[in-house]
């Protein structure tokens, strides 16, 4: 199956950086905000990314115009009825993405496939809200998505052959290395890195250690871009809480237990950088 018309679900850090990339990749692109104000800030935030690029000589201002113009935001799901791919980039939550879920495969045409962004949650259990789940799959895209060269494509126990095709082949035409995982929760990356990221906040917690010096450590002596507490920062305290539940609750094991200085900070809303206070403070 061609895809032509890509539908996005969520407008947010996420959901505008999926947005841009298919944009800038030729797709016509519709993206589906809960309020027009919600929609007008994603939106401002793909132009203002599109601006610094045209400053720094990566591309023209007619390229930028290109891909705004190949961009369509709305309120409105039904708005979606022609597109071959929706990608739902909605909060890291079962009950919300299944709802997303069982609206879309009301709107979306038979033959669409329905991808979900998530960094965590199952996809079969997506899929069952659906009549299609032989067309569910998950495409996890990494933050910030222009930047970041990966996408983690999950199979669901139905999803087909064809789907899991068409899909690879979409997320290589955004420039991106797509790696395939079953529906295990976590998947690959933060199955891994959740743990790494815990063990930081106990050894902060613990006092063997300074934040500034856990981060330098991995920094300096794994070559890592961002330690493990700033990049806690960026990718947010809340949401780390929440992947790591859910990894404790599949597997039942103490490396996804949460430190009770993570759940303190949630409580507190030192939530990270989107917040202005996490392990560092930021303007």
């Amino acid at each position: 199956m061609a895809i032509e018309t890509v539908g996005v679900i969520g407008c947010g850090l996420m959901g505008s950086g999926i947005t841009q990339v298919c944009a800038q990749a030729g797709y016509r692109t519709i993206v589906r905000e809960a309020s027009d104000e919600l929609v007008s800030g994603g939106i401002g935030r793909i132009d203002g990314l599109l601006s610094r690029n045209v400053s720094k000589g990566r591309m023209t201002d007619e390229e930028k115009a290109a891909v705004l113009g190949r961009i369509t935001g709305t309120t409105v799901f039904g708005d979606l009825d022609e597109c071959d791919l929706v990608i739902e980039a909605v909060t890291e939550n079962l009950e919300t993405k299944q709802e997303v879920f069982r609206t879309l495969d009301g709107i979306a045409p038979s033959g669409a496939i329905l991808a979900s962004n998530t960094s965590s949650i199952s996809i079969t259990e997506l899929a069952a809200a659906t009549d299609r789940p032989e067309q569910v799959l998950g495409l996890h895209f990494f933050n910030p998505v222009p930047v970041m060269g990966l996408i983690e494509m999950i199979v669901g126990l139905q999803t087909s052959e064809e789907t899991v095709e068409t899909a690879r082949q979409f997320g290589e035409t955004l420039g991106k290395q797509v790696i395939q995982v079953k529906d295990t929760p976590g998947f690959i990356v933060n199955y891994l890195l959740i743990p790494y990221l815990l063990d930081a906040v106990r050894l902060v917690e613990s006092g063997v250690a300074s934040k500034e010096d856990i981060d330098a450590g991995m920094v300096l002596g794994c070559s890592h871009p961002l330690g493990p507490l700033k990049l806690l920062d960026f990718i947010g305290l809340d949401t780390t809480l929440y992947i790591a539940e859910v990894l404790h609750d599949a597997f039942r094991t103490d490396r996804y237990a949460a430190p009770p200085l993570l759940r303190q900070m949630v409580a507190a809303g030192m939530n990270g950088r989107k917040a202005g206070q996490g392990f560092y403070a930021y303007d």
